[in-house]
């Protein structure tokens, strides 16, 4: 428009004048400062006069004026988003290798101080023990009570002096026989440091003993020297942990996984019967005198009696020395 205007040597006066346009709104319209026009209906109406004064195709015009303010107003949208844009910072910590080696030491002595209190926590503190059930106290009605509880990872567990598995979280459970009366169950656990925790629990077993067949009681007059009074016996297991059931007399002593270094001993008046998981890998002792194997068979054996003399089938046949 400015060029136009140039051509035909006006003063932006004279269009004024003849347009009835203020001059401030011709100068916006030459120098391209559209932001600063009023609204577009004002504006087309001030480009229609303007084209009729200078001769001019007022529809060009307008596209044209149209156009530039677009172009305008993509160029300053974009600049604001340039200008409110989150600045990317970048660390001015640069990290070398002495850096990286003093770091690295650093975590290794924190780790190394961090192992060492664990380790003398360990050693002068006992282990952590928790007998979940039985409740002290409790009333059992049967022979037999399921005793668990939770121990330290890594603890060995003892249920009456004898060791009972513990899982990788440390929890344990086993199957303890029980006498009529009152029963104390003693649970021992024990670190790699022989540090040892204690808990006793009591429960009162409320069953009937079976009652022992009495015969051939021999005459005062003639007395028989008797082989003995009762039965004494030793089970254990070799080599890997193996599941047994023992009964002493018909009442159940022991139920639950034995493992290769511990040793089941009971004593009883007339038998002794074991149902095992493994009868190749299930050993007996009866009365000092080793019966070797309860069988041949690798799978499960059940209910293989004992008496004073020996091992006896389970329909009471002796059965063949080992």
């Amino acid at each position: 428009m400015q060029k136009i205007r140039n051509e035909r040597r006006l003063s932006l006066a004279d269009v004024s004048r003849s347009t009835k346009i203020q001059i401030k709104y011709l100068e916006y319209l030459e120098n391209g400062n559209y932001q600063k026009l009023p609204a577009d209906v004002y504006v087309r109406g001030f480009l229609r006069s303007y084209a009729a004064f200078m001769g001019m195709n007022e529809k060009k015009l307008i596209k044209q004026y149209e156009r530039e303010k677009g172009i305008e107003k993509n160029i300053k949208k974009e600049s604001y988003e340039e200008k409110t844009a989150e600045p990317v910072k970048f660390s001015s910590i640069v990290i070398t290798p002495k850096m990286a080696v003093i770091m690295l030491v650093i975590l290794m002595a924190f780790a190394s101080f961090w192992y060492l209190y664990r380790e003398v926590d360990s050693f002068i503190s006992t282990p952590r023990l928790v007998v979940l059930k039985p409740s002290d106290g409790a009333a059992i009605e049967g022979n037999s009570v399921h005793v668990n509880g939770v121990a330290e990872k890594d603890a060995l567990v003892f249920i009456n002096d004898q060791r009972v598995m513990v899982s990788e979280n440390g929890e344990f459970g086993e199957d303890v026989g029980l006498k009529p009366g009152l029963n104390t169950i003693t649970v021992k656990a024990r670190n790699k440091f022989d540090k040892e925790a204690a808990q006793s629990v009591t429960v009162n077993a409320n069953f009937q003993q079976a009652e022992q067949n009495v015969e051939n009681i021999p005459d005062s007059s003639n007395p028989v020297v008797a082989e003995s009074d009762s039965i004494s016996a030793e089970i254990y297991v070799a080599p890997s942990p193996t599941w047994l059931s023992i009964e002493a007399d018909g009442n159940l002593v022991y139920s639950g996984v034995l493992l290769p270094e511990s040793v089941q001993k009971i004593e009883a008046k007339e038998f002794i019967s074991v149902t095992t998981g493994k009868g190749n890998q299930t050993y007996a002792k009866i009365n000092g005198k080793d019966l070797g194997t309860l069988s041949d068979d690798s799978g499960v054996v059940r209910d293989v009696k004992f008496n004073k003399s020996g091992k006896i089938t389970n329909d009471q046949q002796p059965a063949d020395d080992r």
